[in-house]
């Protein structure tokens, strides 16, 4: 047991220097290499390198190397690394993939795929090329607004990223993020395919405008605002989600679970009269909780709407209902 624990810990290699490092890459060109750039003062380092430990014993073939990415700045600046942990794979010397943060899970699923695909052929790269190029023009293509940055907007993991963000919001644009932490293909092959080496990456209708500096200088110039799609106003919103349906129930809840006694009663008075109905949320939606209030007049839940109208609340539905009057009310006849 005691000599299974020893081999489990030589099998992660600790490197000390950007010479040992570049010498173990080259000595181990034939397997996969994974190398964890940590820091002695991050707990979620020390977690991630008892998960080391643990897929060392289970992947013998595979070499697990530790590197403090404070102590050999070279090779953490080379690989661009600004956070930890974070895991850089390698074969044949070369960086075929990255995974950023603790995620153990990722982790494992990461290596036991390299590891089972054998090493890359040298031929026949081009065609992997060309999906790429494919989906990198998807992506670009996948809103009018799209963000490529690191992190989300709600999580954004460099200082460039949540700048952009911050502008972006408080101009009221919309738009989409990728966060290019989740994908190494698409973070490094944009940098190419779009001629433009850092993050982050601001495109409208699958155009690159730009990064943070020029992004800056448009809100400076006041263009920004020409050249990306606003948010549409809560107004308008609002107009459209009345209008989705031909009948429309603002409630608490949904259709199949109800969140308060009111939107049950309702629910039951609407499903016994046979008549379509879509429901909307608004526990989902604070603001549309509070705009639908000022924009119907109406200040609880649920409204009921008609072809975009304001039919009222469970009292005015259960006297409809009484006087005999729902149906035709529902159906926009009166």
């Amino acid at each position: 047991m005691a000599a299974g624990a020893a081999e489990a810990a030589a099998a992660v290699v600790e490197v000390g220097s950007a010479g040992q490092f570049e010498e173990l890459l080259r000595l181990r060109a034939k397997s996969l290499v994974v190398v964890h750039f940590w820091a002695p003062w991050a707990p979620q380092c020390t977690q991630m390198n008892g998960v080391m430990a643990e897929l060392a014993k289970e992947q013998p073939q595979v070499s697990f190397v530790k590197l403090e990415a404070e102590a050999v700045p070279e090779v953490s600046e080379k690989y661009e690394i600004s956070s930890v942990p974070t895991f850089l794979f390698f074969k044949n010397s070369q960086k075929i993939d990255r995974l950023d943060g603790a995620h153990a899970p990722e982790l494992t699923k990461k290596v036991q795929r390299h590891a089972s695909s054998g090493s890359f052929p040298p031929s026949g790269n081009e065609h992997p090329k060309e999906d790429l190029s494919l989906r990198l023009k998807k992506l670009i293509h996948a809103a009018p607004c799209m963000l490529f940055m690191k992190g989300t907007p709600q999580e954004p993991r460099c200082g460039f990223s949540k700048q952009m963000v911050e502008i972006l919001n408080k101009h009221n644009i919309q738009f989409s993020s990728f966060d290019i932490f989740s994908d190494e293909e698409v973070r490094q092959g944009l940098k190419t395919y779009s001629s433009w080496p850092t993050y982050p990456q601001l495109y409208v209708s699958g155009e690159l405008i730009g990064g943070l500096d020029i992004v800056k200088e448009l809100e400076a110039s006041e263009e920004l605002d020409t050249i990306c799609p606003k948010a549409p106003k809560l107004e308008e919103r609002l107009k459209v989600l009345t209008n989705k349906a031909s009948v429309m129930l603002f409630m608490k809840g949904n259709k199949q679970e109800a969140k308060c006694g009111f939107s049950k009663q309702i629910l039951e008075i609407l499903n016994s009269t046979g008549v379509d109905y879509e429901t909307f949320d608004i526990l989902e939606d604070e603001e549309v909780r509070q705009g639908l209030k000022t924009y119907s007049n109406w200040p609880t839940y649920p409204q009921l709407y008609v072809k975009g109208e304001l039919v009222g609340g469970l009292d005015i539905v259960k006297e409809l209902k009484e006087n005999g009057e729902l149906l035709s009310v529902l159906k926009g006849e009166n």
